[in-house]
């Protein structure tokens, strides 16, 4: 089983930065793919980004589109841990940040919230 501890959410203002990190931790040795996914209020959970993980990968990354420019996605393999750095904040971006990983199995954090208003 893999358990996944998202930090990071909290207020931040219109074009301010936060910045979310999630630890992978238990059967987490053979995670090749983690990334960040959101639910806005009324809305479905959406992707927001992905990283290739583990020490043979790439790092390869995918983003949304309504995001590319302003978060990046990374990774640091020996602590099992992925970031997601959000710079120039919107309203819109506000939404509860789940972490996400696959190992043959599908896994969830508990989530966390980000709102973004003046």
């Amino acid at each position: 089983q893999v358990q996944l501890a998202e930090s990071g959410g909290g207020l931040a203002q219109p074009g301010g930065s936060l910045r979310l990190s999630c630890v992978a931790s238990g059967s987490s040795s053979n995670i090749y793919v983690m990334g960040w996914y959101r639910r806005a209020p009324g809305k479905q959970r959406e992707l927001v980004a992905i990283i290739t993980t583990g020490e043979a990968s790439s790092g390869s990354t995918e983003y949304a589109e309504s995001v590319k420019g302003r978060f990046t996605i990374s990774r640091d393999n020996p602590k099992n841990t992925v970031y997601l750095q959000m710079n120039k904040l919107k309203p819109e971006d506000t939404a509860v940040y789940y972490c996400h990983a696959l190992n043959g199995g599908v896994h969830w954090g508990q989530g966390t919230q980000v709102t973004v208003s003046s």
